[in-house]
Order: C-alpha cells, then structure tokens, then sequence
C-alpha cells in the first residue's frame, strides 16, 4: 500500500498550466470588452491631489507612454480606486479604514522597487495599477496550486483533486480574482494556510492565516480550524491537563492570527480618536469596544442584520442565488450523506474515522489517544483497511440484531468503510462549517451580491461539484453540466460588467 497521497509534480504543472491559461483568457476578455464598449461610470480616473501629502516628485514629469498609463489606469474601477488610492496617497479618509492594508502596502512596495522603473514611462499611478495586477495574478496560480495541495490531502484522490482546481480556476468571480482587488491574496494564504496547517507546519500556517486576515477582514475566521483542531484534541485525549494546555495553545494560535486586523483597528482609532486635531470624536470613538471597521461598514455601506432585505435588492438577491444555492446544497448534500458526523460536530466518529481524522489534526505520537497508533506517513486508505476485517466481523452480529434496533440506522453507518473518502470524508466537516456561516452571514449581514466572490474561496463548494461529476446517477450529472454553463456565464458576463464600471458584484 502506498504511502499518504502527496501532490504529483507533472499534475501541479497541468494546475500551474489551467490557471495560467484562465488569467491570459480573464485578459483577453477584459480588453475585448474595454474595446467593444463603453464604461458605465468615467469618475473613476479622476484622482485629485493627496490630502496630508503627495507623491506628485514620482510624477513631476509627464509620462513617456502617456496613452499606455492611460489604458492601464481605466481597469482601476470599484473597489479598485481605494485600493490604488491608499497606495499612493495612504489612509485619508475615514471609510478607507474598510479596505484592509495588505494588498495596497504591496502595491506600493511593488511600485517602489521591482516596478520603479516603469514610473517614468506610464506614470505613478499606472505603475500601482500595474504591478497589482501582476501580483495578484501571480497570486491566483499560486493559490490555485496550493488549492489542489490541500484538495489532494482532503480527498484522498489526485484525479478529484485536479477537476476542483480547475473549477476554481475558472469560477464565477474570475474577474476579481484578475483586478486590482483582495480575492487574489486572501485565496493564496487561505490554503496556502490550510495546507500547512494539515501537513503539520503550525507556525508558516498561522503566518499565512494571519497575512489572509491582512487582507480580507473574514481571513481571521481562518483562526476556527485551529480551534476545532484543538476541540477534538481534548475531545479524543480526555485528560484535564491537556485541554487546559491546549486551551492555551489555541487562543495563542488565534490572537497570532487576528493580530494583523486588530492592530490595523488600533491604527484606525490612534488617528481618528486619540490624535484629533479637530477637537471632536467620532461616534464610533465613544463605544465600548471601538471598532472602526464595524462602524464603516454599518455607516458607510449600510451593512447590518436584514437590512439589505428590500424590494429594490431583490435583482442583486437573484445575482447571488447561483453560489448561495450552491453553498447550502453542498451542505445538505453533507447532512444526507454524514447526519451523524455532520450534527455531532464531529464527536460521533466511528472508531476508524477517529484515526483518519488523526491524518488532518496533524496529531504527533505523544497528542494521540492511547488506542491511536498510527505512523506519521500512515496512508488514510491504509486506516479504512486496517479496520476492514473488524467490520466485516461486525457485520453478522449486526444483522442479527438490526430488527431490536428503535429506528433506522443513520445514513453514516450505511455508508461502505472504503467509500468514506472524497466528499464524504470526516475531513470535509470543519470546511463545512466554516463556508455555512460565511453563507449565513452573507446573506443575512451583507450585500448579498457580493456573496459570489464572498464564498468564491469555500474548498466545498468544488468538491461538491466534483462530487456531482464523478457521480454515476445520471442526473447528478445533469447538475454538474449546468453549474459549468452558470461557471461560464458568469465569467463572460462579469469580465463584461465589471471592466466597463457596471454593476456586478
């Protein structure tokens, strides 16, 4: 029997290779429909002068190529502006606080060194426009391969593994992933984080958690999988000394992952509570708990509980409806097929399912139960057929006494050992969990339409897909088509909308 399952190297270039490719198709798109179309909104290039000081000694002269910094500069649209207006000019404003500090520090480290020399020919501006897309399209490979890294762990199949990389690579909020926005950035240390968390390398795995949370305000819920690592740590060890101890190790863990975010808040009220110079405090400076980035949101954008629940939304509810739809089917797709490991968080495992689940938490030799022995590089089918003849000698005597059971067997325990792999893995549960309340909190908290590229980074929704594909049942298949179609439509369609400044997402 092999060894654990790891990522082959022909089939990460045929990753590198997908995802390269649907970054040259996003392109080709965007410019095609730049040139077809006109843009909804030309307020975008206005950029007057910086507030509290300027950058115009990187512009003191005109540019070189003044059309190609021109061109470069009609893709910096929507959320776009901020982003490159931070970069050049740094948090002026107070509703700026709402975009996170990573990917502008990176735009202008970029635009400072390796792309520097392109100032003078195309524009200060352009340059930061310019060495973002770069980076977060660079960003976008490497996610999609460190994607299929954690896919191949999670599944247990190189095959399925492929076909969900490919499906990110081409998912409905393509577009963002190749602009000037976070996607890119929050998708590379989300699993860029996930897997070396699984593979056991905690400390590059909380770095990574803690760059996701630098870059997208939802990356410190990244800190839940710590957390539920810990949970059946002590859950399966049963000791009081150990949960204490890994109580402790957990909320270190999580602090270290919020960490970035909640000094970003410091900042946010160091400039506009602690050192006002207009003598008046903002509202948000006299809460309990100062937070700028909720009252942005709730202020600013009119984030908050139902509040989005109005006749005039229901277009942007229609928009979101695809990826909600499919959030909630992969989760009650999970419930049918793992009611009683799904509903138990977990803590109902079969005997065996404990010592796969060993294979995720990364748990060392001296972390294991007494009955879990199992070698660091233990195979997950290798677990599921070790306990084979155990549950075939189980078999008869459950049979006997199946007609003295009070009612019918939960679908977990109907389920084959050796199909317990793929989407039906014990493994696929904290996943679960944590996109049903990034799906709950989209819908219910924020502007829903932005649920589409909100959820665009949730490892389930593919495996679910791929799930559908690999299905013998004809109409499971039927589905799997027609998500392609919606996967497709989408990409034409916001690549269309969102490079002309109209409405999307």
């Amino acid at each position: 029997m092999s060894g654990r399952p790891k990522p082959d190297t022909s089939t990460t270039r045929r990753v590198v290779v997908h995802a390269a490719a649907s970054r040259l198709l996003l392109l080709t798109l965007t410019v095609l429909w730049r040139s077809l179309s006109n843009p909804y909104d030309t307020s975008a290039s206005i950029n007057p002068p910086c507030l509290s000081h300027s950058n115009q000694s990187s512009d003191a002269r005109d540019p070189w190529f003044p059309r190609i910094g021109s061109a470069i500069e009609r893709g910096i649209v929507w959320d776009s502006v901020y982003f490159v207006r931070i970069a050049q000019c740094g948090y002026e404003y107070e509703q700026a606080f709402a975009f996170l500090p990573l990917l502008p520090a990176s735009l202008f480290l970029l635009s400072k060194s390796v792309f520097a020399p392109l100032v003078p020919a195309i524009g200060f501006r352009a340059t930061l426009a310019l060495s973002g897309y770069v980076l977060n399209n660079v960003a976008f490979v490497l996610a999609a391969v460190y994607f299929y890294r954690v896919s191949v762990l999670i599944l247990d199949d190189s095959a399925a593994a492929l076909r969900v990389s490919v499906l990110f690579c081409f998912n409905p909020a393509s577009i963002f992933y190749s602009s000037l926005y976070s996607e890119s950035l929050y998708a590379l240390f989300t699993f860029g984080g996930l897997y070396y968390m699984i593979s056991g390398a905690d400390f590059v795995a909380i770095l990574m958690f803690a760059l996701s949370g630098s870059a997208r305000s939802n990356g410190v819920l990244n800190a839940g999988y710590f957390c539920f690592r810990a949970m059946h740590r002590t859950f399966w060890r049963k000791r009081f000394g150990f949960a204490v101890k890994a109580t402790i190790i957990v909320a270190v863990q999580a602090l270290c992952i919020a960490a970035p975010f909640g000094v970003f808040q410091y900042y946010g009220y160091y400039n506009f509570c602690r050192h006002n110079s207009s003598g008046k405090l903002r509202p948000w400076c006299k809460f309990r708990i100062p937070i700028l980035y909720d009252y942005i949101q709730s202020h600013y954008w009119g984030v908050g509980f139902l509040r989005y629940f109005q006749l005039k939304q229901l277009p942007n509810f229609v928009l979101a409806s695809p990826i909600l739809s499919l959030a909630v089917c992969s989760i009650v797709q999970y419930a049918k097929l793992r009611p009683g490991i799904l509903f138990s968080l977990g803590f109902r495992a079969l005997n065996e399912e404990k010592d796969i689940a060993a294979v995720f938490y990364s748990l060392g030799t001296e972390h294991r139960s007494q009955h879990v022995r199992l070698p660091q590089e233990t195979h997950i089918s290798e677990v599921l057929e070790g306990n084979h003849m155990l549950r075939h000698r189980k078999h008869n005597k459950k049979e006997v006494d199946s007609d003295t059971n009070q009612g019918p067997k939960p679908l977990d325990e109907e389920v084959h050992l050796t199909g317990k792999h793929g989407f039906y893995s014990i493994l696929v549960l904290p996943f679960i969990l944590h996109m049903g309340f990034m799906a709950a909190v989209a819908f219910f908290i924020m502007h829903v339409q932005v649920a589409t590229r909100f959820l665009s980074a949730s490892p389930p929704i593919y495996w679910f897909i791929s799930y559908l594909i690999a299905s013998t049942d004809s109409t499971s298949r039927k589905w799997a088509y027609l998500i392609w179609v919606y996967f497709a439509a989408y990409v034409l369609i916001g690549s269309l909308l969102f490079s002309n400044f109209y409405p999307f997402t």
